[in-house]
């Protein structure tokens, strides 16, 4: 073996990566990204979750129990409504996590030892649950500003009941597999297009194309269209294989489980649009998958509590199509959900698609420049 030569080598591929800024960015960001996220927005200790109160007693012991209860930190209260029916609805919509109910025999029932308080929770997620136990260990004795009134022993249920909605039994799979379709997805049709452009490229398909009269706009829409029916396919066999090997339900409708799928492939196949024309080989169009994918999994609300991230972290999760995708899927699938009632993330799926595919257009003729 020849040192010089062998040294030769070595000298010629660190030249050729310090060109590759690609490959530069990756060495460097990677690292810089989990640590940040894993260190910084990484959090599964939930704190300041979305409630709503339904305080039907409203006495002075009432409202001391609802206070302390948001002592605890646990839950912010984003809503006041009278019913617990309502609090119900904005569970099924979303917009809350956590719902509190005080009856209006409050009083009676502390006097009695009966369960005083009822804390139904979002169990489409399972972590909720788990910080949602925590509201069931406020004293009551606290809440009790009448030291005449005896407390009766409290039945085993305890003094606040918890009532979990949409997943009683607490199974991961029904949590988790709704959440695989929009991981497969992001990482499947953000790949295929991602290395789309540079493959016609690398095979020498390019001048070919370029000489027809195809506009940038047709031949981008062109490349997405095949890709949206092997997306439909994969949601079909997502949704079947979950059915058969783990009983999730279908709650809402499947045409609406669909529309949000199409949804994200639509938002994903833009994004690797985009990336194939900033990519100058398949390899690099890999990486840069790589560089939105790991991001996407690790703030979207799949493996994480969304709640528990730093308001820096939720910013950011809430460009990422993934983080929409994860609250249209469980609400339409465990909470029965309509796309109507969820309307905020499809708007926000479709924004991002009208932006990613014109900035994709906007560079593919730069480029042909």
């Amino acid at each position: 073996m020849s040192w010089r030569r062998l040294w030769a080598i070595v000298v010629k591929e660190l030249r050729q990566l310090s060109r590759d800024r690609v490959t530069l960015a990756m060495i460097v960001g990677i690292p810089v990204i989990q640590l940040v996220l894993f260190g910084y927005a990484i959090n599964t200790n939930l704190r300041g979750l979305d409630a709503g109160i339904a305080d039907q007693a409203n006495t002075a012991g009432s409202r001391a129990l609802v206070m302390d209860m948001l002592a605890t930190g646990v839950i912010t209260p984003v809503a006041s409504v009278d019913t617990p029916e309502q609090l119900v609805a904005m569970l099924r919509r979303g917009k809350i996590s956590i719902g509190v109910t005080v009856p209006p025999d409050f009083e009676r029932r502390r006097i009695d030892g009966r369960p005083v308080a009822q804390v139904m929770v979002d169990g489409s997620d399972n972590v909720v649950q788990s910080a949602a136990a925590q509201l069931a260990q406020v004293p009551i004795d606290s809440a009790m500003p009448d030291a005449r009134a005896p407390l009766v022993s409290t039945p085993q249920g305890g003094p606040i009941s918890i009532v979990s909605f949409y997943n009683p039994q607490r199974r991961s799979a029904i949590n988790i597999v709704p959440g695989l379709i929009g991981v497969i997805l992001t990482m499947t049709m953000v790949l295929f297009t991602g290395i789309a452009i540079v493959r016609e490229r690398e095979r020498g398909n390019m001048e070919l194309l370029i000489a027809t009269p195809l506009s940038s706009a047709e031949l981008m829409v062109g490349k997405v269209l095949p890709y949206i029916a092997i997306g439909l396919v994969q949601v079909t066999v997502i949704l079947a294989l979950g059915r058969w090997l783990f009983t999730v339900p279908i709650s809402g409708s499947l045409l609406d489980v669909y529309l949000a799928a199409g949804l994200l492939i639509l938002a994903n196949l833009t994004m690797g649009l985009l990336i194939s024309t900033r990519a100058q080989s398949q390899f690099q169009a890999m990486q840069m998958t790589f560089f939105v994918f790991l991001p996407s999994i690790l703030l979207s609300g799949f493996m994480f509590p969304f709640a528990g991230m730093p308001k820096a972290a939720q910013w950011l999760a809430e460009v990422l199509p993934l983080t929409h995708f994860l609250r249209l899927i469980r609400g339409v699938m465990l909470r029965g959900a309509s796309l109507w009632e969820l309307w905020v993330d499809v708007l926000a799926l479709l924004a991002f698609t009208a932006v990613m595919m014109t900035a994709a257009i906007l560079r593919f003729r730069k480029r042909l420049d």
